[in-house]
């Protein structure tokens, strides 16, 4: 019985039932090895070795593989068809060849889909493993690693703070801090845009803007202040006007190509939300599933069989007009490995959203979005017509144009059409029928609406610009409001979302479609930078990071270089370039920069980057005065300085004097966290001051009667440069009495503690959702707090935050909601979440080899069950010495079997 190997447990499981009894399909669970965290593993002396260690965890599906290879010799390796699943074969193959005997038949066979046509298929197609794919994944992996392990211990050493370098994940994080530069440096500039509500001889309304004035066409900034949009507004409203041309002209919309892996990730951004670590993991069950073919891909490409079958299931869904004469076929220019496989799209185009059989809403909103995209992209183009309708003065004045488009067949549309990014938006106003040489008739009161919300209620806006004119704020109109002029601005460049992310590093050609989940995630795990309402943010010490690197490693953190070193590697993979020599020549100039580096005291490295962040980190201040000054002695200078626990922050030169600080991101640069008094309460001064863990409250100083006076810390979301004398006094109250219980009488206080806000009553503790309400709650709202806290003790366990399925021996498995975080539970087992996997990405098999873990170490807590139990069990064998002897190891191999039984599970799962 041959035996197959495959990634995954769910992988496997789904192609033994495609071959049938005639092979044995195992699992590898991903890498079987891997280069061990420690100096050495590659060895750039010696022809760059790579010394691999096989994983602790990898052991026991390496033996359960052996164990089946003793009985059938015949070895096939169906791991996935990219460069990554490539190297697991190799690695295997590696790793089991001392196990092999002479004359073994090891194959490689590859499936787009798994499906039983495509893995039937592939069984008869064996071929060897394709060695150009493995150079260029030994060559990527000995990169990463020279890089991240040579760059990082520079940064622990003279950046404190910083976690980590790579060679992709630091380019990347450039990105997002230079755009984060450009949004700090823009300067917005003012223009005005004139609009007018006209109406046809028949009564239909349309908006029409000013594009020419005196004559001459406007530009953008040719009306640049609200003196200048007054008088064009009164020049359109003086003016009688008439449509001089009224041009249609047909245009149509092609459909977007199919799905690859970075136009998915970016789409289930865009209209999902879903990140890309998130998209990944969803559509690799999709794919495990047998639902959608293989998901990492730089093809769009799509099989003829599947062209055809697309083309039915429109014609049988939407009917003949909505499929073109003839197929269409897309090609795209990527040079890499990953080009042969075909798009992302669904293994049966019949199966439509509503019909498919999947519990697991992220993977149903995915299977939805990949149907439609790949759907439509065999279907007939939209056609539509653009109108352009010009309006003048008879004495060539002023000149208007309005625009729409009326959609003459939908065509794709009717399916699916792409989400946008910023900026992106077309003109798709409806216009009605007008006619050339007809007069075009102002509306009155058409803008009285927006000039009533522009005032807002506040008279003082309202003023006279000229004669029969009403201003508000940002707003212009004549007195009929017909004609209006709106203020604008323009705007600094958008923060990335991943969506947008993704985009500009395929456009780069910074990292490779299997890369940019993981990279997206790393910089965010090490919070580089955050996310918030789905844009990345750069934290400080991603600042900090990108800023030493530019400096100091400008080459490797450079696009162009990062991109033409992935073409090297591509270059690779087809066999066109030797490893080794690559690595030869990187090598050389990387040592070279390193080398660089090993004289630099922390205190050039800091003065260096303090000169590059300068604008960020002092900027101009309203008053026009010296940035740098600090604003507590107002005699020091500001610069960058390193806290004891690592990180950063802006200090006073005259320090310890002065004990100014802020952190680098504190806004305009003026929030003061330093020592200062806020004012006097009986006799006692009350100051801000920074500790260790923060700023706090102080009353009084320190003395020999009184070392550690009344302090109490700045509780979370509070902005200590806002804290005042009345704050203060508050924190330094607590905790603060409600009154007595109506119940016994006992004093409900309320507080903040080490788990935020709380009311408190005797031994039990209540969490309260807001700080505020620690100085307003009152006695109802506080027994309500307690007693609901009291219900849910005793009710019964909380909903699961998700819910995985059933686990291969019975059972469902969960993931819950801990004290101590997210963990997976199944049956009486519970196992605690790693702290880089959320309970949004974990994935069955992710559960599986966590609950076989935790059922491993189980033995080790119940071992003391017997100890507990002893004097119980005397009395029962006092009589019978001999029985109590027996009974003990009857017991200690009914849990090495339970021991064996939960390491067998997680080799099936």
């Amino acid at each position: 019985m041959p035996v197959v190997v495959v990634e995954s447990p769910a992988k496997a499981k789904t192609i033994e039932k495609y071959l049938g009894s005639d092979y044995r399909v195992l699992a590898s669970f991903g890498h079987v090895r891997d280069l061990p965290p420690k100096d050495g593993s590659v060895d750039p002396e010696h022809d760059f070795d790579m010394k691999w260690e096989v994983a602790s965890d990898s052991k026991k599906h390496l033996k359960a593989i052996k164990d089946a290879l003793k009985d059938d010799q015949n070895l096939i390796l169906a791991t996935d068809p990219d460069r990554e699943g490539e190297a697991i074969s190799w690695h295997l193959l590696e790793t089991l060849a001392p196990s092999l005997k002479k004359g073994s038949e090891v194959s490689r066979v590859t499936f787009n889909a798994i499906t039983k046509n495509a893995v039937s298929e592939a069984m008869l197609h064996p071929r060897q493993i394709d060695q150009a794919l493995v150079d260029a994944y030994l060559a990527r992996r000995a990169l990463d690693y020279l890089v991240g392990f040579n760059l990082s211990p520079v940064l622990w050493r003279k950046l404190p703070g910083a976690k980590s370098a790579g060679r992709v994940q630091s380019v990347c994080l450039r990105l997002i801090v230079d755009r984060e530069m450009e949004i700090e440096a823009f300067k917005a500039r003012e223009y005005w845009s004139v609009h007018a509500r006209l109406a046809t001889p028949g009564g239909d309304e349309y908006d029409a803007q000013l594009v020419s004035l005196a004559g001459s066409k406007l530009e953008r900034f040719d009306l640049a202040t609200s003196q200048k949009a007054a008088m064009a507004v009164s020049a359109v409203a003086s003016r009688e006007l008439k449509v001089s041309s009224v041009s249609a002209k047909p245009a149509s919309r092609n459909p977007w190509p199919p799905f690859m892996t970075s136009t998915l990730q970016q789409e289930a951004s865009r209209k999902m939300g879903m990140g890309a670590k998130a998209c990944m993991s969803a559509a690799q069950r999709l794919y495990e599933a047998g639902l959608i073919t293989y998901m990492r891909t730089d093809g769009i490409d799509m099989a003829p069989e599947a062209v055809h079958a697309a083309r039915d299931a429109i014609r049988a869904r939407f009917g003949d007009k909505y499929v073109p004469s003839s197929p269409r076929m897309y090609k795209n220019k990527a040079k890499n490995a990953q080009e042969a496989h075909e798009c992302i799209r669904p293994t049966d185009m019949s199966l439509s959203p509503d019909k498919l059989k999947v519990t697991a809403d992220d993977q149903r909103k995915l299977y939805d979005l990949i149907w439609k995209r790949t759907i439509a992209s065999q279907m007939e183009a939209a056609r539509m017509e653009r109108t352009t309708v010009e309006i003048g003065s008879a004495d060539g004045q002023v000149g208007l144009r309005a625009t729409g488009q009326v959609m003459l067949f939908d065509g794709f549309l009717k399916v699916y059409d792409q989400g946008r990014d910023d900026d992106e938006g077309e003109d798709s106003a409806r216009l009605p029928v007008i006619n050339q040489g007809e007069t075009a008739t102002k509306v009155g009161g058409a803008f009285a609406a927006e000039y009533d919300k522009a005032v807002g209620g506040d008279d003082a806006l309202i003023e006279a610009a000229s004669a029969g004119q009403l201003v508000a704020q940002g707003f212009v109109a004549d007195e009929n409001t017909s004609v209006a002029a709106r203020q604008h601005f323009t705007q600094p460049p958008p923060r990335y979302t991943e969506a947008t992310l993704v985009k500009r590093m395929e456009e780069l050609g910074i990292g490779r479609p299997s890369t940019y989940a993981s990279i997206v995630t790393t910089i965010q795990d090490r919070e580089y930078v955050r996310k918030d309402k789905n844009r990345l943010i750069p934290e400080d010490k991603g600042r900090l990071v990108t800023t030493f690197l530019v400096k100091y490693f400008p080459r490797y953190v450079s696009y162009d270089f990062t991109a033409d070193l992935e073409n090297e590697l591509d270059e690779i993979s087809a066999g066109d370039l030797i490893w080794r020599e690559v690595l030869g020549r990187f090598w050389k100039d990387f040592s070279k920069a390193l080398e660089g580096t090993s004289d630099l005291r922390i205190s050039e490295v800091l003065d260096a980057i303090d000169d590059a962040l300068a604008p960020h980190l002092y900027p101009p201040r309203a008053d026009g005065g010296d940035p740098r000054l600090c604003p507590l002695c107002h005699q020091g200078r500001l610069n960058l300085k390193t806290a004891r626990s690592g990180g950063a922050f802006i200090g006073c030169s005259n320090y310890p004097e002065c004990r100014y600080t802020r952190p680098l991101s504190a806004p305009d640069g003026e929030a003061a966290v330093g020592d200062r008094v806020l004012g006097e309460d009986n006799g006692d001064t009350i100051s801000l001051k920074t500790g260790r863990f923060g700023p706090y409250i102080q009353r009084g100083e320190a003395t020999e009667d009184v070392p550690k006076p009344p302090r109490a810390s700045i509780p979370k979301g509070w902005d200590a440069a806002t804290i005042d004398l009345e704050k203060a006094l508050q924190l330094l109250s607590l905790p603060r009495p409600v009154g007595a219980h109506p119940d016994d009488g006992e004093m409900i206080e309320a507080g903040i503690g080490r788990y935020g806000p709380f009311v408190k009553h005797g031994s039990k503790y209540a969490n309260l959702p807001d700080v505020e309400e620690v100085f307003t709650i009152g006695m109802n709202r506080a027994v309500e707090v307690l007693a609901a806290k009291q219900t849910r003790g005793r009710a019964t366990a909380a909903a699961p935050l998700k819910e995985l399925g059933d686990h291969p021996d019975g059972g469902a498995i969960q993931v819950m909601n801990g004290r101590y975080g997210p963990y997976v539970k199944w049956e009486k087992i519970n196992a605690t979440l790693p702290r880089d996997v959320t309970p949004e990405d974990i994935t069955v098999e992710q559960a599986l080899e966590l609950i076989a873990a935790k059922a491993a170490k189980s033995p080790k807590k119940t071992a003391k069950k017997p100890a507990a139990s002893k004097t119980a069990s005397a009395k029962k064998t006092t009589a019978k010495k001999p029985a109590a002897k027996k009974a003990a190891p009857k017991k200690t191999t009914a849990k090495k079997t339970t021991a064996k039984k939960a390491v067998t599970k997680k080799d099936e799962g």
